[in-house]
This record gives structure tokens, C-alpha cells and sequence, in this order.
């Protein structure tokens, strides 16, 4: 029998699997393969988030830890694309600036800037930039899949039907035994077991070239990628439900505009698109069905998903 048995293998899933094999457990993820948002192109490590400045607790420790991370699997020999690069946070007026800097921790690295003095050209109309030195940008699939693979553990393809505090039915009725279970479902998953939740759809817009060497974040994000750029956000109102129709044109129209308002995509062709669902609202902990979760990271998954999961990790172990 499997020591601790996670449902859902995205970055959650991914980062607690990988935290329990290094304390000793013998781990087993079930991956249902669908609509994982984990899988986005280029996942912003920016602690300062949204249009507010907001800087949550446990962000430049969370950024610190993903960046060590993706360290120690580059060189175990994991092809994880990312750039530790810095990022840049162009502020529209003086307020807004204010508003951010009643919320930076002294603890985070920041530099104000000119819009004249910013590193790469930005559209007209910023009032000044935050230049984060300590962001960047990572591949959300190869991250996550690294981490997956580092931990050693059995992966299960297929759904969970009913869990419990040591076991999981799937939909073909395979019962698989387990010493825990840890479930961390994302968006799809919630509705599937039939949570009550906050979904949030967002789209990613697939760019022939970076915009920018740097990620450029203020409502919307430019990013380079792996291969090429990206443009995206997480901008259409909040559902009860998931969630996985197409893009409205609307929605197409003003992400474009978005990304016009930061830096000139004058040349740049749009090659694709990616789409997902985000769960908002962070439960972490023991159930008192005696299951444990960590779940609701919404966009914040790779700032703080491996550090919710390590000390998830430990108190499962434990």
C-alpha cells in the first residue's frame, strides 16, 4: 500500500508529491489529464500582485522557494525554461504608485523607476515602473512535470469518483488504498466533486516573439516563453461554476488592447492560444473526513504552491 496518495497532478499536486517523497513517503498521484491550469506557458513569479500591489503573506518566501526549486531540477538534468530576469510593473498614476508602496515588505528587493529609465520601452501614458529584480517567468508544464518526475511517484491516469481518509474510488470503480490521501483538485476537479467554489477563466495569447526581454505586468502580462511570447491575463468575471467555453470575442478584443496599453506588439503575430480555469480561495489543511487538501491558489500557484505544499508535506508526514 502507498504511504500517501495525492489526487490531481498539477502544480499542487506536483509540489506536494514532490515534498513527501523527500521526507521518505512512498507517494502515488491520480491525474485525470484535463484542463489542468498548471499548464500555462509562462507562470509569472511576481509577489506584487494585480492592480492594487498586494503582497500576500508568505510571497517573497514562496518566490525564493520556486526559484530554488527550479534550480535544483535544472541541475538533476530537468528541462525547466524559465527566466530569472526581473519584473516590471508600470504604475498608471501617482496614487496607484502610493498604493503599492504602502504594501512592499522591506524584505523585497524593488527599485522605482522613470518611465525613460525603464529597461525596455513601454507604451505611453505610465507614471513610473517597479522594477522587481527578483521575478520572472517559468514554464508551467515543464516545472510541474519536473517536479513530478523528481518525486518518484506512481502516476494513476483516470478520475476519482469518492475519496476518504485512506482511499480513492475511480470512475471505473479501481479502489486504490492509500496510509493518506491529499486531494488538490484545481478548477475542474472542484466542480467534478461538486465543491462550492469561484472559478476564474483566463487566456493566454501565444506570441511568434517575446514583446519583451522581461515580463511587463499591469492588468494584463507580456511574457517571453519558451518558444516565443505570450500575452495573458485572468479577466472574465468570476463563476460558480467551471467553466471551458471559448475565448469571446470581446474578451480577445480587450486582452489585445491590454497588451497594446504596455509595449508596442507592432510586428508580433498571435501563433495560438491557451485557456484555463483557476480556483479561487486557498484551503489548506486536515478535512474533518480526515482527508487533507491544498487547493484554491487561483493565479498564485507557482508563487505559493510549493511553499503551501512543503508545509502541507511535512505535517501529512508527520
Amino acid at each position: 500500500m502507498t504511504d500517501v496518495l495525492v489526487i490531481g497532478a498539477g502544480i499542487a499536486g506536483a509540489s506536494v508529491a514532490y515534498f513527501l517523497a523527500l521526507a521518505g513517503a512512498t507517494v502515488t498521484v491520480l491525474d485525470a489529464g484535463l484542463h489542468a491550469a498548471s499548464t500555462v506557458s509562462a507562470a509569472l513569479l511576481n509577489p506584487v500582485r494585480g492592480q492594487s500591489g498586494a503582497v500576500d503573506a508568505g510571497a517573497v518566501e514562496g518566490m525564493t522557494l520556486t526559484w530554488e526549486l527550479v534550480q535544483a531540477l535544472t541541475d538533476a538534468g530537468y528541462a525547466v525554461p524559465h527566466g530569472k530576469t526581473g519584473v516590471l510593473r508600470p504604475v498608471p498614476d501617482a496614487r496607484t504608485r502610493a498604493r503599492f508602496e504602502k504594501r512592499l515588505p522591506a524584505e523585497l528587493a524593488h527599485t522605482w523607476l522613470t518611465p525613460s529609465e525603464s529597461p525596455v520601452p513601454l507604451s505611453s501614458g505610465w507614471d513610473a515602473v517597479l522594477h522587481l529584480p527578483e521575478g520572472g517567468w517559468v514554464d508551467g508544464a515543464a516545472f510541474t512535470q519536473a517536479l513530478l518526475a523528481a518525486s518518484g511517484a506512481w502516476v494513476v491516469h483516470g478520475r476519482a469518483r469518492s475519496w476518504d481518509a485512506t482511499s480513492v474510488e475511480l470512475e471505473d470503480s479501481t479502489r486504490l488504498e492509500a496510509g493518506a490521501v491529499v486531494w488538490c483538485g484545481g478548477s475542474v476537479g472542484a466542480s467534478w466533486a461538486g465543491h462550492p467554489a469561484t472559478h476564474r477563466a483566463g487566456t493566454m495569447l501565444l506570441l511568434s516573439r517575446p514583446v519583451s526581454p522581461l515580463p511587463i505586468s499591469f492588468g494584463a502580462y507580456l511574457s517571453p516563453a519558451a518558444s516565443g511570447g505570450v500575452l495573458g491575463a485572468t479577466f472574465e468575471q468570476p463563476s460558480p461554476i467551471w467553466n471551458a467555453g471559448p475565448l469571446p470575442l470581446g474578451s480577445l478584443d480587450w486582452l489585445l488592447k491590454k497588451g497594446e496599453a504596455l509595449a508596442d506588439m507592432s510586428g508580433v503575430q498571435v501563433t495560438g492560444r491557451w485557456s484555463g480555469s483557476r480556483l479561487s480561495g486557498l484551503r489548506v489543511g486536515q478535512t474533518p473526513q480526515g482527508w487533507w487538501q491544498l487547493t484554491g491558489l487561483g493565479s498564485k500557484g507557482f508563487l505559493l504552491g510549493p511553499l503551501r505544499a512543503r508545509e502541507l508535506a511535512g505535517q501529512v508526514a508527520g
